[in-house]
């Protein structure tokens, strides 16, 4: 058995799906892993990510499976797993051996690296759908718009499209507080990911964004029906883990409501 050690980003395994096929070597013998455990009767190499290298497994998995199950294995790979690698590298060698045709690379849910990278992809998806709906940004007195997430999975990338979209003409940035990234959006220009810590005594929001957020928190209190207050139903459609970063959920000072 030989391993690739890749690192834990979609450049590093892509690399190392580049390299198990570049060296020709035999899917039920190769491994890819993101950590360096030992393990017995295995040989290890340690993988550097290559942008290049990277950049043309994509151009292939894009072509051979279809923008739809691409964008599912990029998502599997944003997951918080440690299988991850090892699911979409398999999964990757039964299309390719099969030749399947695109949209039709997860259709065989039966075999356990397949569905273990439908699932990682699934959950990754419904938090980015989740994310797109709850994300709130505040005004800074420097006229950026500024929003902080706490997400399970890796899913920043996946977001700032969305964003950028739809606020093409703001300066805005969107931190992944639990991963100390960044996205940065200038207004009319290309969106970029830096990495580093928010000093809170930076974050000063603007009188008007003060007095919206206020009033915005009475609106969502104001429409309650109290007699059908349900809040089983009410963690089903907004988990409880996005409530920490909801204007609706916090005091005008900035802490947590207890509601």
């Amino acid at each position: 058995m030989l391993i690739y050690v890749c690192e834990d980003s979609l450049e590093g395994i892509f690399t190392g799906i580049y390299r198990a096929y570049e060296e020709k070597r035999d899917p039920l013998d190769t491994a890819l892993s993101l950590t360096d455990d030992p393990v017995l009767f295995a040989e290890k190499v340690t993988v550097e990510p290559d942008g290049t290298r990277a950049f043309k497994v994509g151009r292939t998995l894009r072509r051979r499976f279809g923008e739809d199950d691409y964008l599912r294995l990029c998502q599997a790979l944003a997951a918080e797993d440690e299988g991850k690698a090892q699911a979409v590298y398999r999964t990757v060698a039964r299309g390719l051996e099969t030749n399947c045709r695109p949209g039709h690379l997860f259709d065989s849910l039966a075999e356990e690296n397949v569905h273990m990278a439908f699932s990682l992809a699934r959950g990754a998806g419904r938090e980015i759908g989740h994310l797109q709906g709850f994300v709130r940004f505040q005004e800074l007195k420097d006229k950026i718009l500024y929003a902080v997430i706490g997400p399970k999975n890796n899913v920043l990338t996946f977001l700032m499209p969305h964003f950028a979209d739809r606020l093409p003409g703001e300066n805005f940035v969107l931190f992944d507080r639990g991963r100390n990234l960044f996205g940065v959006h200038p207004a009319y220009r290309e969106w970029y990911l830096l990495r580093g810590k928010m000093e809170g005594p930076n974050l000063c929001p603007t009188k008007e964004e003060e007095r919206y957020r206020e009033l915005f928190g009475l609106f969502v209190r104001g429409i309650e029906i109290q007699e059908r207050r349900n809040l089983q139903l009410q963690g089903k459609l907004l988990p409880l883990r996005f409530r920490e970063y909801m204007t609706e959920f916090q005091n005008p000072g900035g802490q947590k409501s207890a509601k």
